[in-house]
């Protein structure tokens, strides 16, 4: 029987090159795999596969009756809505431990880590399978990808030392100048419509209950989002009541500065100043030192609500 390997509702970098380089490996163990996806793919996205030659999974939203492994994410509200109908074979994650249960045993790869695709590389070492220069090359843009660059709090030795080994295979000689043009392409906002740019980069959480939405977008400069912060305080407002959500929150992320602009609507008007200690000016504020959601946004986030 064949399987499929998805990533989250709104994929990023990890999500689509995680689904593609896990089925890669199972199908090598002999186990019949298809990479697919659940949303758009992004800029970035696009750039690392063109730079490598690899088509786009397909798009797929629904698997009633079918097996899945899932990778970088364990929250159901990031899985497909018809989960609960799917065999559940494994998860490769590395964010906190999600609500998602299973009926039966189930393959599990969750580590500390920087990004879901250090696990994978791990995975094709304990199964002793080659790595194909251009499986090699994606990998490592996802891993520089999630972790920026290396100046995420989110990353680890494992890590880099993963990116090094990846960039020998894939034959890129400067993986540091790759990711620079890969961040370009992901900073460039020109003609994108304010909605897709919120949601490009997008989760939903269920935090004690409360539905809570958030984005980021990260760019060499902030500076390219100054035209635009004005649509995009708009669209969270609209996607805030549209969703029936408590909270919306978009970060805009300087990787060069090192931290990030919090665009925020609540309902809670106390929630920025008690989960960061900062008090939005106009639903807006700025988080030194912050770039990563997973590590430095959602845990306060969920204190704050508890």
């Amino acid at each position: 029987m064949t399987a499929y390997v998805v990533g989250h509702k709104t994929p990023d970098t990890d999500s689509i090159v995680g689904a593609i380089t896990l089925a890669y490996l199972k199908t090598q163990l002999g186990e019949e795999t298809i990479p697919v996806r659940q949303g758009v793919i992004t800029p970035e996205t696009q750039f690392i596969l063109d730079t490598f030659k690899l088509p786009e999974p397909i798009l797929k939203t629904t698997f009633a009756g079918e097996s899945i492994y899932i990778v970088d994410y364990s929250d159901r509200d990031q899985a497909p809505d018809d989960l609960d109908e799917t065999t559940v074979l494994g998860i490769v994650d590395h964010h906190k431990l999600g609500d998602i249960t299973t009926s039966a045993p189930l393959e599990c790869w969750i580590r500390p880590v920087g990004c879901s695709n250090t696990i994978i590389k791990e995975m094709y070492d304990y199964h002793q399978v080659a790595i194909p220069a251009h499986i090699a090359g994606i990998m490592m843009c996802a891993i520089l990808s999630d972790t920026v660059i290396f100046k995420s709090p989110t990353c680890t030795p494992i890590d880099i030392k993963v990116v090094e080994e990846l960039a020998v295979i894939a034959g890129v000689d400067d993986y540091k100048a790759l990711a620079i043009e890969m961040f370009k392409v992901k900073s460039a906002v020109d003609g994108t419509p304010a909605r897709d740019l919120v949601l490009r980069d997008f989760k939903d959480f269920n935090m004690s209950g409360s539905k809570v939405g958030i984005g980021q977008l990260e760019a060499i400069d902030n500076s390219v989002f100054d035209a635009i912060k004005g649509d995009l305080f708009a669209e969270l407002k609209n996607l805030k009541a549209e969703g029936e959500r408590h909270t919306m929150m978009l970060l805009l992320t300087d990787i060069m500065k090192e931290g990030s602009e919090l665009l925020i609507v609540s309902d809670d008007e106390t929630l920025a100043n008690r989960a960061f200690n900062v008090t939005p000016v106009e639903g807006k504020a700025w988080l030194e030192g912050v770039l990563s959601r997973k590590k430095q946004i959602i845990p306060p986030m969920e204190k704050a609500f508890a």
